[in-house]
């Protein structure tokens, strides 16, 4: 076996890639062939590091050394200096551009990592996701055989359920309790599926953890279909994950090549096989029935409950379906023990979450955190605050059916519970910041325009009752909102939460509720006064130009109906009769003349 003195991790995520991650693998390969380093150090591609900010990413180990934003040339001064000579490139280093004085070398030293725990992410970043026998020496597998050679499937289900892991992908329900229904449920046939239809705006868990470590799930199923009496499994991913998609095949055909799927796996009388299905983008199908309406080929809608899936799902069949992030915990808590799992977190939500940490955010990533961390440390300690200074305003989780949590709600426990007391939810993991600048009834017409778009169109509350609600908040936002208007939408609102069909439209008024519970006022101004007090919707804006103008006329020529008027070193006008509130004379003003409100 080849023994190197050194690796270079180099991130192959989709944002990384994206950002031609795979030139630096090749470039340094070069460059250590070049060297004659190419016996001495190895080159991984491994999943998603988290910093997605910082990428492309690079670690060179055993230092442990955090290079960011990596460009090929770069590639040449790491090789000739930090692997040829053993000098770190400081000026590569990541630096926190929230601190002034920035030191930071490792992985380990980095705000951004120091108080997450790693359950679900915990071989992200860590391993090549292609290489079977790299997941194995990192444990994989092992809970696996124990499971089929050391524990019953009522053990193992037990385990399960005192742990106390509840479902990831947004209900929350306990994962123990559904495996059990499913294993109480009678039939000739049984199946367990995965829900990796990751579709909520700015969420990228669950593609990142089947990006960096897909055995994890493959194996946590394997244990799950033993467990109910399952002797087939479905993944039921986005073709929009390509990478995501490439990997898991690549997996599935390295685990049934090493009888870790198939016939009698581990030597017992227990067979398993797994299928990929892709899903072709629509929102609805991450809901559980919509989702296998569509594994079975018809169209992604959902179907009235009861019966539920752990009694009639698949083909008819009793069906165990969890998401991705549920099953990358379960090969741990198999291994560790349900204690060690439920020790992390709080009394009504153990374990851990990951979330997508996005929007007006320093740190904008992938993190997971113990339950119960409170929400100001993930926004300032993890997500290093604001960009700019600006002020916090709120934090969208839960995707476009959860909620907006205010700043005065910054203290808040993050765990499933105490996120829906104050009107959020969990959802999948979804955490989108946003600053003083954001309107926030422009907001909640956002969300509810892309419910709206990805209705399946099957209930009628969902269909219409939405419809009606975005063109409210579409009047409201472009200055023509009407006294009763508020009424109107929470009328509206929970009405469809009380009559849609399935989660999707009984959540899809969420944001317009919340942000009616936090932000009143600012739907007031709408309405009333005919102001946004973010000064974000254009029709309810009015601009001017101060006495900074100095005549240098380049407002005028990208003035595109011609309302500023003035010559050369004189101060210049705005016809507000004609302006349309486009903006395009404040983006090129050099000289910060041009306000609006």
């Amino acid at each position: 076996m080849d023994l190197y003195r050194a690796h270079v991790l180099v991130c192959g995520g989709t944002g990384c890639t994206s950002s031609g991650s795979a030139d630096l693998i090749k470039r340094f390969e070069e460059q250590l062939a070049l060297h004659g380093l190419d016996r001495e150090v190895k080159v991984v591609r491994t999943g998603c590091f988290g910093l997605c900010e910082a990428g492309p990413v690079v670690i060179v180990y055993p230092e442990g050394t955090f290079y960011s934003r990596i460009a090929p040339t770069d590639v040449d001064t790491i090789v000739a200096e930090h692997l040829l000579k053993g000098r770190i490139v400081q000026h590569l280093v990541y630096k926190d551009k929230t601190k002034q004085d920035s030191t930071d070398l490792s992985l380990e030293q980095i705000d951004f990592y120091r108080s997450q725990k790693r359950i679900a992410l915990r071989n992200c970043g860590v391993i090549d996701p292609e290489n079977i026998d790299e997941y194995i020496a990192f444990d994989g597998y092992k809970a696996l055989g124990k499971a089929l050679t050391q524990m019953t499937r009522e053990q193992v289900i037990d385990e399960i359920l005192k742990s106390g892991l509840r479902g990831r992908g947004g209900g929350g329900f306990l994962t123990g309790l559904k495996w059990k229904f499913t294993y109480n449920s009678q039939s000739d046939q049984k199946y367990v599926a995965c829900n990796a239809d990751e579709g909520d705006p700015g969420a990228f868990m669950d593609r990142s953890v089947l990006e960096g470590d897909p055995h994890a799930v493959i194996e946590a199923m394997a244990i799950a279909g033993y467990a109910i009496g399952a002797n087939t499994g479905y993944i039921y991913v986005r073709a929009e994950y390509p990478i995501a998609v490439k990997r898991l095949q690549i997996a599935i055909d390295q685990a049934r090549e090493y009888g870790l799927l198939g016939k009698r796996i581990f030597g017992t009388d227990f067979d398993f096989e797994l299928f990929i299905r892709l899903g072709s983008g629509a929102f609805v199908c991450g809901e559980e029935t919509a989702l296998m309406a569509s594994i079975e080929g018809g169209r992604g809608e959902p179907r009235p409950r009861p019966p539920f899936p752990a009694v009639k799902g698949l083909f008819g069949k009793p069906t165990m379906l969890n998401n991705v992030e549920t099953y990358a915990n379960v090969p741990q808590i198999i291994l560790n023990g349900w204690e060690w799992f439920a020790g992390i977190g709080t009394e009504r939500s153990k374990g851990t979450k990951v979330f997508a940490l996005g929007g007006k955010i320093n740190n904008t990533g992938l993190v997971e955190v113990p339950m119960g961390t409170p929400l100001r440390d993930i926004v300032y300690h993890i997500g290093g605050g604001i960009p700019g200074g600006k002020k916090f305003k709120a934090v969208q989780t839960g995707g476009p059916s959860g909620g907006c949590i205010p700043a005065e709600h910054l203290d808040i426990s993050i765990e499933y519970d105490t996120l829906v007391e104050i009107g959020s939810m969990m959802g999948s993991g979804g955490m989108i910041v946003m600053d003083e600048d954001n309107c926030m009834v422009d907001i909640a017409r956002y969300f509810l325009d892309f419910t709206v778009d990805e209705s399946c169109g099957k209930c009628t509350p969902c269909r219409i009752g939405t419809k009606r609600m975005l063109e409210i908040l579409e009047r409201i936002v472009a200055g023509k909102g009407e006294e009763g208007d508020i009424e109107k939408l929470e009328n509206l609102a929970k009405n469809i939460k009380a009559t849609a069909l399935c989660g999707l439209g009984q959540s899809a008024p969420n944001p317009v509720l919340s942000t009616l519970k936090f932000f009143r006022s600012e739907y007031e101004a709408h309405i009333k006064d005919k102001r946004c007090p973010a000064h974000h919707c254009q029709s309810l804006l009015n601009f001017f130009i101060t006495d900074k103008c100095r005549g240098c006329t380049a407002c005028t020529k990208v003035c595109p109906v011609n309302a500023i008027s003035g010559t050369v070193k004189e101060l210049h006008h705005i016809d507000l009769e004609k302006c349309i509130k486009c903006g395009s004379c404040i983006e090129k003003c050099r000289f910060g003349a041009i306000t609006k409100n």
